[in-house]
């Protein structure tokens, strides 16, 4: 029996292999029946990222390094950019670390800058692992609020206007241009960075309290002490004519050089520092198993076909809970749990899949369950009180140790010398 809690447990959709629907249509629609009360907006699809394996796998194939290093940065017109867009089958692992890193070819420096791009992923995913909700609060230094929020992205902006209506759409924004919002969110206009970075978790496919939360704080001088710029010279190099169609272009706001934001230093928790129980944060190097499992609990975190519990268990079924309460706090923009709908649905053609709504505790409590480790704090609170009876190692690029996580910089030159 379930245990008692303020969500009741509802059974979405109960499925054999191969009865699911597929139709992109259909999978909005869904969503909109029976997950809507939990969105900030109407669901929709994103129009350019679809949350399948196969979308993922076609993806990474058509994905060419070549001129990465040099064309990364730039935001328009779209056929310039040199970003990968790979990050929501990333974050939502359809596509690993090791397995990205693994399958780029082409010149060496565009290989290295990518692979330098995986590794701050990489470094994220660590610091997350060991400070949870805590890296919420400034890591280095404090910014001093000026203002609200109100007017920081004025939409008369060509250049606001332009990359927030992709996030609002599509669910993605090259890291250029988070940067620039990011940047004139709190470093030009003195609001509270938590407040941004919640609008860009909000819409983000690729939203992590990892990577976005940890971009913010490097961004606006949080994690450094010394904050990005965004100044229209930056517009006129990485989005060549934008400027021109701009109705504030002869009274542009950002003309001149931001004069920064008030930063005051703060102690580094001792967490980012060192840890002695690394697999509290790591999790297990080979799988743990106490018990023959019934089902492979899979979560958000690791919808991959390559999900280490699902290859281990193929023969059993599988269950997904959207997480009630979870969702209820975030109201996350409908195309995020779309894009879920539409992996679940993928996978239901070749497993068989229940997906559930409530508190994943209360679904799960008391069921043998396989389950894949995630480096994500609530996942570790949830699986704790589960207790899966067959735990299967996280895809690391590069397993956390115990050492400092204060510097990148440091973290990536000590993971390189070993």
């Amino acid at each position: 029996d379930p245990r008692p809690g303020r969500f009741s447990t509802t059974v979405l959709f109960r499925i054999a292999a191969a009865t699911s629907s597929l139709d992109a249509d259909a999978n909005v629609a869904w969503v909109r029946s029976h997950l809507a009360q939990l969105c900030s907006d109407t669901p929709t699809a994103s129009p350019r990222f679809r949350g399948t394996q196969v979308a993922a796998d076609a993806a990474l194939d058509a994905f060419d390094v070549a001129g990465y290093a040099g064309r990364r940065s730039e935001v328009l017109p779209i056929p310039r950019r040199g970003a990968s867009a790979l990050s929501p089958w990333i974050r939502h692992g359809h596509l690993s670390l090791p397995r990205v890193w693994k399958s780029v070819s082409g010149p060496s420096r565009d290989i290295q800058k990518f692979h330098d791009e995986l590794l701050w992923q990489e470094y994220s995913r660590h610091t997350y692992a060991r400070l949870g909700t805590a890296m919420q609060e400034p890591i280095r230094y404090r910014p001093r609020y000026s203002s609200k929020a109100f007017g920081a992205w004025d939409r008369s902006m060509a250049c606001v206007d332009s990359v927030m209506t992709e996030l609002e759409a599509d669910g993605w924004m090259v890291n250029q241009a988070r940067m620039w919002m990011a940047s004139q969110w709190t470093v030009r206009h003195g609001a509270n960075w938590r407040d941004g970075e919640d609008h860009f978790f909000r819409h983000l496919l690729d939203g992590s309290r990892a990577a976005n939360r940890l971009g913010w704080q490097w961004t606006i001088g949080a994690g450094t002490g010394r904050a990005y710029g965004f100044s229209r010279w930056q517009v006129e190099k990485r989005a060549p004519r934008m400027c021109d169609s701009c109705e504030v272009r002869n009274q542009c706001p950002i003309e001149e050089w931001p004069t920064g934001v008030a930063l005051a230093a703060v102690d580094l928790n001792p967490k980012l520092l060192s840890i002695s129980d690394v697999d509290s944060v790591a999790g297990p190097k080979q799988p743990v198993v106490t018990a023959a499992a019934d089902v492979v609990w899979i979560t958000a975190e690791s919808l991959g076909d390559d999900d280490p519990a699902l290859i281990a268990h193929s023969d059993l079924p599988v269950v997904f809970v959207f997480d009630e309460p979870l969702l209820a706090s975030l109201r996350l923009s409908g195309k995020r749990l779309v894009f879920l709908a539409q992996r679940l649905a993928e996978l239901g053609h070749k497993r068989s899949l229940t997906v559930e709504l409530g508190d994943p505790v209360d679904v799960l409590f008391g069921t043998a369950v396989a389950t894949t480790y995630a480096p994500v704090p609530g996942w570790r609170r949830r699986a704790s009180a589960i207790e899966p009876v067959a735990l299967h190692p996280w895809p690391w690029l590069r397993r956390p140790s115990g050492a400092s996580l204060a510097s990148f910089s440091a973290w990536n030159n000590r993971r390189n010398n070993h």
